[in-house]
């Protein structure tokens, strides 16, 4: 394996399970990294929805999606995931990708918390379509998310396993809370 880290782990899984023409949601739009990834996967045809509440991260995404000339096939969308039910439909995406805690070298005190984030999970099920994919990294480390990811974690663990497939991965040996990569497959 050449990289290691949660999001790359992640982005394998990410471009086994979207293909062109899909509609995919990057819920947590960060820098653009997976928007972009979104982007090129669904290629002209497809259709991507990225969430974020900070105006900084809406221009770093734009930016990275110009300077890499991604399809023009995304939504950028100044709001919080929680509220993503009123811009897409049920049953319709076929990946929704979620990085929790606080933009990269943004400011630390504006991160997802776990009243918004359940909401966005919950709504992301319904937006999911059969055999869709949900991906999380889940970051916790530092001033960030410990009691987001003990409800993200416990909100998984009572998924309905006859819907849902949730594989939850640890970095077992690294220390000081390191990231915790889920995927969710939405089987019926």
């Amino acid at each position: 394996m050449d990289n290691l880290l949660i999001t790359q782990w992640c982005a394998r899984f990410i471009r086994e399970q979207v293909k062109e023409g899909d509609f995919c949601i990057d819920a947590t739009m960060g820098n653009g990294n997976d928007t972009l990834l979104l982007s090129q996967l669904c290629k002209e045809t497809g259709k991507v929805l990225a969430f974020d509440i900070q105006k900084q991260a809406l221009e770093h995404t734009a930016k990275r999606l110009l300077d890499a000339k991604a399809p023009d096939n995304y939504r950028l969308v100044l709001d919080s995931h929680a509220n993503m039910k009123n811009y897409a439909k049920p049953d319709t995406a076929s990946c929704i990708v979620f990085n929790l805690g606080y933009l990269p070298g943004g400011d630390h005190k504006k991160a997802t918390h776990k009243n918004s984030t359940i909401s966005a999970l919950n709504q992301a099920l319904d937006i999911l379509k059969k055999g869709g994919l949900l991906s999380l990294c889940i970051y916790s480390g530092r001033d960030s998310g410990f009691e987001e990811r003990d409800a993200v974690l416990e909100w998984l663990k009572a998924l309905e396993s006859r819907k849902y497939l949730v594989i939850k991965s640890d970095y077992y040996n690294r220390p000081n809370h390191p990231p915790i990569p889920v995927l969710v497959i939405k089987l019926k």
